[in-house]
């Protein structure tokens, strides 16, 4: 077997190839994620020591308790001269593994994420609730960290973010930005969330709604004049509706179909698709902003309508994930498969027969 590298070189040769992620495994090579596809970075297999020392040199002390007593841990480390990571420590059949994903250390904009104007206008929201939605390794956290960067430059203010872990560091512009990490800076999301409100905030960001609690805080925020970002693991921007309700009881789901009726101020949903040359990814998006239709959807629990008030909302700035594929499909940015995969309606991608 070839030698070993340091977790150190692993990490450097994953952001030199352009990587997203790295993936540790015993039983197989150590392997980056460029371009959605994974890239073996060496000839040999990890076994389980060499896999577990790779690991364990990635964490304080205190993090190897946590993991000892959880079996999994989330953190965040930094590499000189690289960057940061977001890594994940698991263990499968009894093994343990881990993935680390690059954090860029520069915050790119929105455009340059290929994003619409439209998410600049739901920047200078003074209030209510947004929602970022998506499937694991979307984007929504490069999404949410391009609107922090915006909303610091375009505004005086206070944002407190609640993150699990810290991923993107922001400097402090025209606004002071707070960052919070759940397990170092505060116990909970919720804990954290509860108060926040008593530490005069103008933006509160959530980098996950995990639960109950910190969803029925996050919508109790945004209620009282906070303009409130979160992210949520849905995949498009009407079952993001429907999947805030049912953490709820039974009894528990019409006040909060109320609440999220009058806060919900815009629903962003996004996808990164492969472009056709296989270099680099495409972003289609969904944007949902809240009119007095979509909030009667809202309230009646009529989520089937919700695409069709949003096919006639472009004029507010709305386009479905369809409209977003059309376009990229147009541009050459994905190809015919690619927008058939991830579409709503096939007919509408459908050659002609």
């Amino acid at each position: 077997m070839s030698e070993v590298k340091k977790i150190t070189d692993y990490l450097r040769v994953t952001v030199e190839l352009e990587g997203s992620d790295l993936h540790l495994t015993s039983g197989a090579p150590p392997a980056a994620r460029v371009d959605g596809q994974l890239k073996p970075l060496e000839e040999f297999c990890l076994n389980d020591e060499v896999c577990k020392q790779l690991i364990m040199d990635t964490l304080t002390e205190a993090q190897r308790t946590e993991l000892e007593q959880n079996w999994e841990l989330d953190y965040a480390i930094h590499v000189d001269n690289v960057g940061r990571f977001r890594g994940n420590v698991h263990y499968i059949r009894g093994h343990i593994e881990a993935s680390f994903r690059y954090i860029p250390t520069e915050i790119p904009d929105l455009a340059t994420l290929g994003h619409y104007p439209v998410i600049e206008q739901i920047c200078q929201l003074r209030r209510g609730l947004v929602l970022l939605t998506g499937v694991t390794g979307s984007g929504k956290t490069t999404t949410m960290a391009s609107m922090i960067k915006r909303i610091s430059e375009t505004r005086s203010g206070v944002i407190i973010t609640v993150e699990d872990p810290i991923e993107f560091v922001y400097e402090h512009r025209s606004c002071l930005v707070k960052q919070r990490e759940v397990g170092s800076d505060t116990k909970s999301f919720s804990g954290a969330l509860r108060q926040a409100l008593r530490q005069d905030p103008d933006v509160i960001v959530v980098s996950e709604l995990r639960d109950l609690e910190t969803i029925r805080i996050a919508l109790t925020a945004a209620e009282t004049g906070h303009l409130v970002i979160a992210t949520l693991h849905t995949v498009d921007a009407p079952q993001s509706v429907d999947r805030l309700v049912d953490v709820f009881p039974p009894d528990q789901q019409q006040q909060i179909i109320a609440q999220l009726a009058n806060v919900c101020e815009a629903i962003v949903s996004q996808r990164l698709l492969m472009r056709p040359d296989g270099q680099g990814r495409a972003l289609a998006t969904e944007v949902m902003k809240m009119n007095h239709g979509l909030r009667t959807c809202i309230r009646e629990r009529k989520i089937e309508q919700m695409v069709g008030l949003m096919e006639i909302g472009q004029g507010e700035g709305m386009h479905t994930i369809d409209e977003s594929l059309a376009h990229l499909l147009q541009t050459g940015q994905i190809d015919l498969q690619e927008a058939l995969y991830n579409c709503r309606d096939r007919k509408r991608f459908e050659p002609n027969k």
